[in-house]
């Protein structure tokens, strides 16, 4: 009687400790979910701030927009954000996260946008060095991490390491935005130019809450524009 009652209180043990050790993995599941949701909203938190401090080291007024899609195609690069026509924004205006340059506005509707990031093999900005004034043209390779001066004279006063900033020139972007670092300075005997790769500054695969810049200079008519 007494073994029979041992083993009965034994299998009820065994069941409630089953069904303890089922609950506290759960709970420990929901708890770890909830770690690394509070890790990415600390993360994203701390991304929002680098884009204030950004935003108040401006001149020119912006709108924060988020970055809702990315152009599947792997030739182009292309994001679209959640602010459009509705909230002002146009064809032509730059794009910021909160270390540099990321691209410009190519179609716009009510109320998303389309961006060109610098990468894509499409885009070019006129830069400047900003150690020494020095004068180039970048332009996207296709690669997110890489873009390319063309036209740079084999002589030409640039070094790794040497930022580029926007220049203003071409009534696109304004000046002094910075664009990119140099990372690769070759000279080929014989050529002309020297070839020159740069890291673009702003993160223009994991950035997510950008900037839309409203300047004067964004919104001057260029010379295809005009049809001139």
């Amino acid at each position: 009687m007494q073994l029979g009652l041992w083993a009965e209180e034994s299998t009820v043990s065994r069941t409630e400790l089953l069904d303890e050790n089922r609950r506290l993995k759960n709970e420990a599941l929901v708890l770890k979910q909830k770690v690394q949701q509070m890790v990415s909203l600390r993360a994203e938190n701390n991304r929002l701030r680098e884009l204030l401090n950004a935003s108040e080291q401006l001149d020119d007024d912006v709108l924060v927009a988020e970055l809702i899609g990315v152009d599947p195609d792997p030739y182009t690069h292309e994001v679209i954000l959640n602010k459009g026509s509705e909230q002002g924004v146009f064809v032509g205006q730059p794009i910021l996260d909160a270390q540099g340059l990321m691209g410009q506005v190519i179609e716009v509707l009510p109320y998303t946008s389309r961006v060109l990031l610098l990468a894509d093999s499409n885009h070019a900005i006129p830069v400047q060095v900003n150690r020494n004034g020095l004068r180039s043209i970048v332009v996207g390779t296709g690669k997110l991490d890489e873009l390319a001066l063309v036209y740079v004279p084999d002589t030409a006063d640039i070094r790794k390491g040497d930022l580029l900033v926007s220049s203003g020139l071409g009534s696109r972007y304004p000046k002094g935005y910075p664009v990119a670092e140099i990372t690769k300075v070759e000279h080929d005997p014989g050529e002309p130019f020297a070839i020159v790769r740069a890291k673009p500054t702003a993160f223009l695969d994991r950035s997510r809450y950008l900037l839309m810049v409203f300047s004067a200079e964004s919104r001057l008519p260029t010379i295809e524009s005009e049809g001139l």
